[in-house]
């Protein structure tokens, strides 16, 4: 049985970031924790979408944003791409994650 949650790390690169989970997620949250701002998803919301707070302020931008993806090359390895974002996704800043989906079992 494959767990329902994930949490991990990753540096920001400024480009586009594929997140391998093995699962497909329902729920997505990023925070930067070197700058200042988070990006939450969730899979009633389209796909590069997100919810975003920098400084305090909230917007939902429609590109750039978080996006589930059914793997690569055809591999099992669903997860999600946390997209170029500029205020999100900073080359050299800490990106964490927490990505969860619904069910008990294996997707």
């Amino acid at each position: 049985m494959q767990p329902n949650i994930q949490v991990g790390t990753v540096e920001g690169t400024g480009a586009a970031i594929n997140i391998e989970l093995g699962f497909e997620p329902d729920w997505i949250e990023v925070q930067n924790i070197d700058g200042n701002a988070a990006g939450k998803w969730s899979s009633n919301m389209p796909a590069a979408s997100m919810v975003k707070r920098t400084a305090g302020t909230f917007s939902k931008p429609t590109t750039n944003g978080i996006s589930p993806y059914a793997g690569v090359r055809g591999t099992a390895a669903k997860g999600f791409t946390i997209g170029a974002d500029a205020d999100l996704n900073v080359d050299g800043e800490t990106l964490v994650y927490v990505a969860m989906r619904s069910g008990a079992g294996a997707q």
